[in-house]
This record gives structure tokens, C-alpha cells and sequence, in this order.
């Protein structure tokens, strides 16, 4: 037997077992659904909803090639992609997974970037956004405000080395790099937008209903993702999956000298992140050992978030393998710096009531994330059936003057 017979094999036979499972125990996989369901209209389709329609109208109108004209000297010698990687890094950072690779693959399909270059931009534009890590995690989960800033300085820190390191990837295809890189220059950076601008005939209303229904049709995707990775992740724990899986990441993590108590949340945020990270705050380990697995955790971003990057990329010729192996080393570059700041970052802040914050957040910030967060799970819901009903309005308005 070859190894595609062999692969559709265990994959037809873990999926028979998935469905009896499913069959024998339909509450668990209804509790499980419902809680991805929730998390999805509740609160990852209002947050990403506004980027998403708002990062197709910058394109659309050219300021995006503005942008990437003036980061042009920045952005091609640090991570060798051009200047409109700095926009897309931006957004990542603001609006969390998987906003990256959709901005990534809206590029690529419009030819700003080759292959090769979206490949290295979205190894490192996809994290999760602060409103996650302070909100939900630090606050939500494990009621401390200071790991907030922890969990955000290891994570970003991450994603920075990870474009470092990713802009090594297909060296040995890259053209010879230029290194006198002129002044940026407003008027050529102008000159450029407008001429995007011109090139996209499409009437405003158009352009405004397309990033609409673009929008919307991509996180219908990321809801199905997220529900099926719940249920999923519901069904190994019920099957004991996971708890067999967790005797060999015990292993790993005693050559670490973690506490074996840390194996099922790692191996549950594998999959999901935040169901991860919430069995993760309630482990019998001290918190620092909590703060590295957490941190790897929110790097490595789950398959979840992984899946539905696939996706988004398969509609491109952008390979999902350099994304995958990025999500490897940020996990392991953001548990690094996790270890490596305990000390100057979250004991110094505790020990001073986290009155040492840099300049660009205050000591009410994480409260206030956390305040967003939750006011987002209230309204998000009614946000999300309103956006529905624009998109079914938008889309059989369409469907009908063409027939």
C-alpha cells in the first residue's frame, strides 16, 4: 500500500470515528458547537468586520500603495517584501488572525506581490490582536492585568523574529537585492495611489458592496472553522484523545522542567488558542511555567486559525507550508521571550502596581481592552445578524438585476 492509500485510509477512518462519536454523544457536540458559534458571533466577526471591509476600500483606492511606496526602504531590507507588507503587518497586529493572509492573498491576486514575497509576508502578519491578550486572556482568564503586557510583549516580539527569520525563505530564488534605496517621496507615493485609483474603474457604491460581500463570505468561512475545531476538540477529550496525546507532550515539556499539569492545555490550544489558554490559567503550575505555555500557545495560533488561513490561501498560489512552519518558530520564539522578560517585564510591573508602562499605554489600558472585550460579547451578536441582513440585502440585489 502506498502512502496515499495509506493517508486516505486513516483519514476515512478517523473521520468514522469522529461521526459515531459524534452520534453516541450529540449533547457534547451540540454544547461544543454552540460555544464556537458563540465566540464567532459574538465576537471574531464584529472585531474583524470593520477591518476587513475597511482594509478593501484602502486598497481599492490606492492608499495602500501610498503607504507602501514610503515603507519601501523599511520594509524590503528588514524582511525583503515591498513597502505594502508594513500595512498588512499593521493590520495583523490590530485586528488579529487571520487578517493577514487575507490581505496577503487580496494582494497577490492583484499582482503587488510575487509568490514568493506573500509567502514571507504572511509568515509574520497573522497574530493575535491586543484586544485578545488583555481582554480575554489576561484579564478574562487569568485575572491579571500585568500578564497582559507579558503575554503582548513575548507575542510581538515573536512576530518580529519571525520576519526576520522568514525573509531567508527562497533566498536562492530571489533576485539580486538593490541597497541604494532612495528618499521616500510624497509625490511619487501620490502619484502611485492615484494611479491605483484610476486603474480600479469600479463606481464607489460597487466597490463599497464588494468589500461588503468579500468580507462577510470570508468570515462565514472562519465561523464554520471555529465551530468545527470546537466540536472537534470537544469529541478527542470525550474519546481520550487528547488525554493520550498529553502523555507524550508531559515528555516534552519535562525536558523544558514544565509542570506535566500543563499537557492537556497545550494540547487542547494545538488546536483552539483561547480553549487552550483558558485550561491553562486554571493548571496546577506557577504562573511563569502558565506564561510560557500560554505564550507558545498564542504563537503557534491553533489549527483553527491555521485552517483558515489554508483556505484563504488556497484561492492563490501562495504554499501554506512556509505559513506552518513560521507558526512553529513564533510559538517557540514568543515562549523564549515569555522566559526571558518574567523578570524585567511582569515582576517589575507587579512589584510597582504596573506603573512602568511604556508611553504608548496607561495603566487603565488593559482594564479598558478588557471593558471592549466584554461590551463586544453583549452587542456583538446583534452587530453580527445586522451585517447578515446587509449582506443578503447586498447580494440578492445583485442576484436579481442579473436575471
Amino acid at each position: 500500500m502506498n502512502a496515499a492509500k495509506l493517508k486516505t485510509l486513516l483519514l476515512g477512518f478517523l473521520l468514522i470515528i469522529l461521526a459515531f462519536a459524534m452520534i453516541i454523544s450529540p449533547k457534547v457536540s451540540f454544547t461544543a458547537s454552540k460555544a464556537g458559534l458563540e465566540l464567532w458571533w459574538g465576537v471574531v466577526f464584529p472585531s474583524l468586520l470593520p477591518f476587513f471591509i475597511l482594509s478593501h476600500l484602502l486598497i481599492g483606492f490606492g492608499i495602500v500603495r501610498f503607504i507602501g511606496v514610503l515603507l519601501e526602504p523599511v520594509m524590503r531590507p528588514l524582511f525583503k517584501v515591498p513597502g505594502i507588507g508594513g500595512f498588512v503587518w499593521a493590520m495583523g497586529w490590530a485586528s488579529g488572525s487571520p487578517a493577514g493572509a487575507k490581505l496577503t492573498a487580496e494582494m497577490r491576486k492583484k499582482k503587488q506581490l510575487t509568490a514568493l514575497e506573500a509567502e514571507r509576508l504572511v509568515s509574520f502578519t497573522n497574530s493575535s490582536n491586543p484586544l485578545f491578550i488583555f481582554g480575554a486572556v489576561a484579564i478574562g482568564f487569568f485575572n491579571n492585568q500585568a500578564l497582559g503586557l507579558l503575554l503582548a510583549s513575548a507575542h510581538y516580539t515573536g512576530n518580529l523574529a519571525v520576519g526576520l527569520t522568514m525573509r531567508f525563505h527562497g533566498r536562492e530564488q530571489d533576485k539580486p537585492l538593490k541597497t541604494d534605496y532612495r528618499r521616500p517621496s510624497i509625490r511619487e507615493a501620490f502619484r502611485q495611489m492615484h494611479q491605483t485609483r484610476i486603474d480600479d474603474t469600479r463606481p464607489i457604491g460597487k466597490m463599497l458592496g464588494d468589500a461588503v460581500l468579500s468580507s462577510i463570505q470570508t468570515l462565514l468561512m472562519v465561523g464554520g472553522f471555529i465551530i468545527l475545531f470546537s466540536v472537534l476538540n470537544k469529541l478527542l477529550s470525550l474519546l481520550s484523545i487528547t488525554d493520550f496525546i498529553a502523555v507524550a507532550f508531559s515528555l516534552l515539556l519535562a525536558l523544558f522542567k514544565l509542570s506535566a499539569e500543563l499537557s492537556v492545555p497545550l494540547v487542547s490550544g494545538m488546536f483552539e488558542m483561547t480553549l487552550g489558554s483558558k485550561l491553562a490559567s486554571a493548571a496546577g503550575a506557577d504562573l511563569l511555567q502558565k506564561a510560557i505555555v500560554t505564550s507558545f500557545m498564542l504563537g503557534f495560533s491553533g489549527l483553527s486559525i491555521q485552517a483558515q488561513v489554508a483556505s484563504i490561501l488556497a484561492e492563490t498560489d501562495i504554499r501554506f507550508r512556509p505559513f506552518f512552519i513560521a507558526r512553529i518558530l513564533q510559538g517557540v520564539y514568543a515562549a523564549f521571550f515569555a522566559w526571558i522578560f518574567w523578570k524585567p517585564v511582569y515582576l517589575e510591573l507587579s512589584g510597582s502596581n504596573v506603573s512602568v508602562l511604556p508611553v504608548f499605554l496607561t495603566e487603565d489600558t488593559p482594564v479598558l481592552l478588557a471593558s471592549i472585550w466584554s461590551l463586544l460579547t453583549e452587542i456583538g451578536p446583534i452587530i453580527t445578524i445586522v451585517s447578515l441582513l446587509v449582506y443578503i440585502f447586498i447580494y440578492a440585489g445583485r442576484f436579481f438585476s442579473r436575471n
